[in-house]
């Protein structure tokens, strides 16, 4: 059985961080989050990937190739324009089998893959939503089901209190081959907007299966700063890099650490990184590979990429640097940067 991993979009709402890199590539735990897609995935079972590809594809390719380095099998499907979810899916036809799995490649989750395939072939139909809950669906599509799981109506962005439930799309869907009839080709479209309900109008066959387990959609920079401190907490166990020190301290290798550096966990250090003397670093901090942190810095609730340089002296608190920043020694809180030049307080 195939995953589609869609990864084509645009990532417009975390930008800066995703102005030249597709979104499900963004770090999560100092590794790209589309790898630790694939490896959830292949610790279930599955070894054959499409990953349908647009915004900054090379981006992609360059750094899971074909998926030998995983142990997995990676092809790639390029939409020449974006398809939209149902498009992208049509798009990649040529490359699927007659089951397969759908995987809306920014969305963070973890599940028992097994449990909901078993529910798609007992109900045989054409396709399974997984569904997740959430405290206000205002922001998604709710899913209104019968006793069975089947799907009765989908409800796009109620309001809060006029939700039928608090269920909604996980982005994650399980597909037979003949769903793909029902989608046009060489157009966008929306599978949330117009192939499902489309299927639950002609009764096809469309289930929905309620997951247990981690989900999140990291599409702004606050939920992206709370699924880190998930992991750092591990509410969500991602598997980290590096050696746990001491309790929720994880070090990389290579790591040089000056004197009298205090560490206040949940921190995360990446490999090959240089902490300076009388820095205190955490909590709820990640710094990725390859940085170089001066003396004196003191760093809280923040996230930097690989290769980020912070001057002697500099305070950050709830930042999120992308790769390559300089950091000048200042004071910055809140900010959120993805280019290489030196920010100034």
């Amino acid at each position: 059985m195939k995953a589609l991993l869609l990864a084509g979009g645009l990532g417009t709402r975390l930008r800066p961080l995703t102005e030249h890199l597709p979104k499900p590539m963004a770090l999560v735990g100092n590794r790209p989050w589309l790898e630790h897609l694939v490896l959830n995935y292949r610790e279930q079972g599955i070894r054959e990937f499409v990953i349908a590809v647009k915004h900054y594809r090379e981006r992609i390719q360059s750094r899971l190739g074909d998926g030998a380095r995983f142990g997995v099998s990676i092809q790639y499907a390029v939409e020449k324009e974006l398809l939209g979810t149902a498009g992208a899916i049509k798009n990649a036809e040529p490359l699927l089998g007659e089951r397969f799995l759908v995987v809306n490649a920014d969305i963070i989750h973890r599940f028992d893959f097994a449990a909901a395939l078993r529910f798609h072939e007992s109900r045989r139909g054409l396709a399974t939503l997984l569904l997740t809950e959430v405290e206000d669906p205002s922001p998604y599509g709710v899913v209104e089901c019968e006793p069975d799981g089947r799907i009765r109506s989908f409800v796009e962005k109620p309001k809060r209190e006029e939700a039928p439930s608090n269920r909604i799309n996980a982005g994650v869907y399980i597909m037979e081959r003949e769903a793909l009839k029902h989608i046009p080709a060489g157009r966008v479209v929306s599978i949330e907007k117009e192939t499902f309900p489309l299927l639950v109008r002609s009764e096809n066959g469309i289930y929905g299966y309620p997951i247990d387990g981690y989900w999140m959609d990291m599409g702004t920079t606050a939920r992206y700063r709370q699924l880190h401190w998930d992991v750092l907490d591990r509410r969500f166990p991602l598997a980290l890099g590096g050696k746990e020190i001491r309790d929720r301290i994880w070090i990389g290798e290579g790591v040089q650490v000056g004197q009298g550096v205090l560490f206040m966990p949940p921190v995360l250090i990446g490999d090959n990184t240089t902490i300076g003397d009388r820095s205190i670093v955490g909590p709820y901090t990640v710094v990725g590979d390859s940085c170089r942190i001066g003396s004196g810095v003191r760093i809280s609730h923040t996230i930097l990429w690989e290769r980020c340089k912070v001057r002697g002296g500099a305070q950050l608190h709830q930042c999120i640097f992308g790769s390559g920043m300089r950091v000048g020694p200042h004071i910055l809180h809140e900010a959120v940067c993805n280019r290489t030049l030196e920010v100034r307080g």
